[in-house]
């Protein structure tokens, strides 16, 4: 089953849904992190652990998978990972300690990585130009938003029922992702543009990619742009609540006004896309971005940060990190004509790389103070701003 050069809507609405596995996994289940420990008797750095088992297997399992689907096809490879997926999913919710619990979390992370690395691939295969920036832009939109939603989605679940029931939900929709895959995910790379198998050649399409100077700016402005919503993420429950004594609502009001950024960002990144330069929206994004953080900076030394401007920034941050993402991934895969399974793969590796740096090191001053999350967040935002100006000086 071949698709014929085109991406129609409802696959691209297919790969947005898997391409949101792997944020949603990181994410859903950080309210049950106590609940966890109490049950299976753990420490709370073994629970830990099951989190960072999960994105080392995000990230390892894209740099294999991406040139494994540049070999042998994407629909082969999606399949048959997201079925280990499912699996690894469904017998986590039965885990009977923390040892089998972190097993599972890698397994899923390798596995689960196929959502976002090949989706990605087999977009840019069925389109080129304005239309792979649209495509990439809703994709980018749902990997976005995994990690604004997945948290209060997995606590409202834990309100109703226990830890175990977030792994089930998890589960169902890792079952979802196989079947929608199975059924509905067509082939985009025909044989005949299909890499030489072997360890060689992965590693020389790695090569080749990182000795582009461009396509490695790239790389590194996405990774950056996501580590710098990542700190957001993973400290802002101790800043809205703790540090700002924002009340539940007002807390849920500033994630949701993220959330929209994403959406609002992407939809207009789409709809721009042929009439404004790529080039240009990744600088927009940049500034944006760049901007949230020297605002957060300055607030938090001088203590003048408030609810209000906490939310002003985070609308400005996630905003323009779905820009960043968006136009970031569209030029530098457009740059990896031969081998996008292994573009898309490098991205990846630097999109968990970056965000997996950003819950300790905020979490690592304790929990009341801004100032980790706000300098981490200026320094990302200014590295990425840096890498974007040179991508566009022709470095």
């Amino acid at each position: 089953m071949f698709a014929r050069d085109r991406l129609s809507p409802g696959l691209l609405a297919v790969l947005s849904f898997l391409a949101a596995v792997g944020p949603f996994a990181t994410d859903m289940y950080l309210a049950s992190f106590t609940s966890i420990a109490a049950d299976l008797g753990a420490a709370p750095s073994s629970v830990q652990l099951t989190l960072t088992a999960f994105l080392i297997g995000m990230g390892l399992g894209q740099l294999l998978l991406g040139p494994l689907s540049d070999q042998c096809g994407r629909r082969p490879v999606l399949v048959i990972a997201l079925a280990v997926f499912a699996a690894s999913s469904i017998a986590m919710v039965f885990a009977p300690n923390i040892a089998v619990f972190v097993a599972l979390r890698a397994v899923q992370g390798i596995s689960g990585s196929a959502g976002v690395v090949v989706s990605r691939a087999i977009a840019v295969d069925l389109t080129q130009g304005a239309d792979a920036i649209r495509a990439i832009s809703l994709i980018a939109m749902f990997v976005g938003l995994g990690p604004l939603l997945a948290p209060p989605v997995g606590g409202a679940i834990l309100t109703l029922g226990d830890w175990r029931a977030v792994l089930a939900t998890l589960a169902a929709i890792a079952t979802a992702m196989f079947a929608l895959a199975l059924i509905l995910v067509p082939e985009s790379l025909p044989r005949e543009h299909r890499t030489s198998s072997g360890v060689r050649t992965a590693l020389r399409g790695f090569g080749k990619l990182l000795a582009n100077r461009r396509f490695l700016l790239l790389s590194c402005v996405f990774g950056l742009g996501f580590g710098s919503m990542m700190a957001y993420i993973s400290a802002s429950p101790f800043v809205g609540q703790a540090v700002l004594g924002m009340p539940p609502l007002l807390y849920s009001l500033a994630f949701a006004a993220g959330a929209f950024a994403m959406i609002l960002a992407n939809l207009t990144n789409a709809r721009l896309a042929g009439t404004v330069p790529a080039t240009r929206m990744l600088l927009i994004g940049s500034g944006l971005s760049l901007a949230a953080g020297a605002t957060l900076t300055t607030a938090a030394l001088t203590d003048a940060l408030s609810p209000p401007l906490f939310i002003v920034c985070a609308f400005a941050l996630t905003g323009g990190t779905g820009l960043i993402m968006s136009n970031a991934s569209a030029l530098a895969l457009s740059l990896a004509e031969t081998s996008r399974g292994a573009g898309s793969a490098l991205l990846g590796a630097s999109q968990f790389a970056v965000g997996g740096l950003a819950s300790p090191l905020v979490g690592a001053w304790g929990e009341h103070t801004a100032l980790p999350m706000s300098l981490f967040v200026l320094t990302a935002t200014t590295l990425g701003g840096i890498g974007a100006l040179l991508y566009r000086r022709g470095a």
